[in-house]
């Protein structure tokens, strides 16, 4: 077997016992990177330091040392989050030649672990929307099929993971950055319960709750992305709203799935959802059943308008750019794409009584999912309303012969970025067109390990993970 076809918990197990080396894997992905990253533009900036890192870790197993959860395991980052001295663009030409001097609380985890950076993933602007294409790198395509987007935000990172360009990678998720991409090219990702994984804004330590913002790991089984989440995750006293950390370890995921109690809803009271998709999802749905869970689909009522909620959720984006970059824009306009200047210009006309008054809504959002998990363990939805779409669109203007704004109304995800409750991607089947379809399995807050346990339970009886592209570029 190609050692790019191996998950990152078998090349951990084989590192440790000194069947594969840090360095042939290590070798193996650059080389695979090498060959391939054109066709998909998943990797933005390779970190040149990979080999040198990976005789480090090799020397150390050779001599016997303690190695770590992640010794030797490659791991791809999205270019929103800082690397020290590693380009870091956020996809911005302000930021074209930005080195950072310092990482992220998770990111020295995951290097403390053993993990080795093998690069920088493909992002839009700041992250400002959910396909992935900047003014700096290009477009990322989708290796189900290079005409269609693998989404966004962290779209780079879902295709390098989908295309075996690295084990596993990190995402960021404001809005549904990590769950979209996951969902389009068939891959697991994982949002988790706001605050296990602190994370930290730049100059703004508080930037991160308006609305919720999460980092989480993207990976092709759930296994791989509970070694990384548990890494990761874990309480630090320098960010305020970091969360006590929940428990040392999420690898351990066996559990009878008997007796669960799980909600179903396949639209939320508000969404077009594609016949293709809702297929899939409500196939998806009976596998739960049969694993002995107790399911029910409920009826949800937000007591908003479809428009009212993108409206509200938008609004706390476009506020959040202002504040942020607003003075950045007004030195240097020219940097900015017409997207980005457009949610600047919106965020500026909110006052502080309109942006307060978005809560009101938020509010709205939280009380009624919650009250849903007070008498249910799971929430079961589609990830999307559709499957991938072509690359250059923002999204579908059509679903089911309806009109839908096509920058927002095919993501069923904003709602636990609302509430920042945990919520993952889980991939459920392909469309009779032979398109990857995710499903969202939400648990109450801190119910990160069961989300988990009842992902992977569902992997292992229906072996959700499919290969795209299989017999052309193994």
């Amino acid at each position: 077997m190609s050692i790019t076809n191996h998950t990152a918990t078998e090349l951990a197990n084989l590192i440790k016992q000194k069947e594969l080396s840090p360095v042939e894997v290590v070798s193996a992905f650059l080389e695979r990177i090498e060959t391939h990253n054109s066709k998909w533009n998943a990797y933005v900036t390779l970190n040149e330091q990979a080999i040198e890192e990976a005789k480090k870790a090799e020397d150390l197993m050779m001599k016997g040392e303690e190695l770590g959860e992640l010794h030797g395991i490659p791991v791809a980052i999205k270019d929103l989050t800082p690397t020290k001295g590693l380009l870091t663009t956020y996809g911005s030409p302000a930021f074209k030649d930005n080195i950072p001097d310092e990482d992220p609380i998770f990111l020295k985890r995951i290097k403390a672990a053993g993990g080795i950076v093998l690069g920088k993933t493909n992002t839009p602007e700041f992250g400002h929307k959910g396909v992935t294409d900047n003014p700096l790198f290009g477009v990322t395509k989708n290796p189900w099929n290079e005409n269609l987007t693998p989404g966004g935000s962290s779209g780079g990172s879902a295709a390098a993971v989908a295309a075996k360009l690295a084990p596993f990678a990190e995402g960021s998720d404001g809005g549904g950055s990590i769950r979209i991409p996951a969902a389009l090219t068939g891959i697991f990702g994982f949002k988790p319960t706001f605050g296990v994984i602190p994370h930290e804004g730049e100059d703004n330590l508080y930037g991160s709750e308006h609305p919720y913002l999460h980092n989480g790991p993207m990976a092709r089984t759930v296994e791989d992305a509970a070694l990384l989440f548990s890494v990761m995750q874990g309480y630090d006293a320098n960010v305020p709203n970091a969360v006590p950390t929940l428990r040392d370890d999420f690898t351990n995921l066996d559990g009878d799935m008997k007796g669960l109690k799980i909600a179903y809803t396949r639209d939320f009271g508000l969404y077009e959802i594609s016949e293709d998709v809702g297929q899939v999802v409500d196939q998806a749905v009976g596998h739960f059943a049969e694993l002995g869970c107790e399911v029910e689909e409920v009826d949800v009522d937000l007591r908003m308008s479809l428009k009212e909620l993108t409206r509200a959720f938008s609004g706390m984006w476009c506020v959040k750019f202002a504040a942020t970059y607003g003075k950045l824009y007004d030195n240097d306009p020219g940097s900015f794409s017409e997207g980005m200047a457009k949610m600047i210009h919106i965020g500026r006309k909110y006052s502080a009584v309109d942006y307060k008054a978005i809560e009101i809504k938020r509010t709205l959002v939280w009380k009624e999912i919650q009250n849903i998990f007070n008498n249910y363990d799971l929430i079961l939805s589609p990830v999307l309303a559709t499957t991938a779409f072509e690359h250059h669109l923002a999204g579908p203007s059509m679903i089911n012969g309806k009109s839908v704004n096509p920058a927002t109304d095919w993501m069923l995800t904003q709602i636990y970025n609302f509430t920042g409750h945990p919520a993952a991607s889980l991939p459920v089947g392909l469309t009779s067109g032979g398109l990857p379809v995710g499903l969202q399995v939400a648990g109450n807050r801190f119910a990160d390990h069961l989300v988990l346990q009842a992902c992977h339970a569902y992997e292992q009886a229906f072996q959700t993970y499919v290969e795209p592209l299989e017999k052309t570029y193994k």
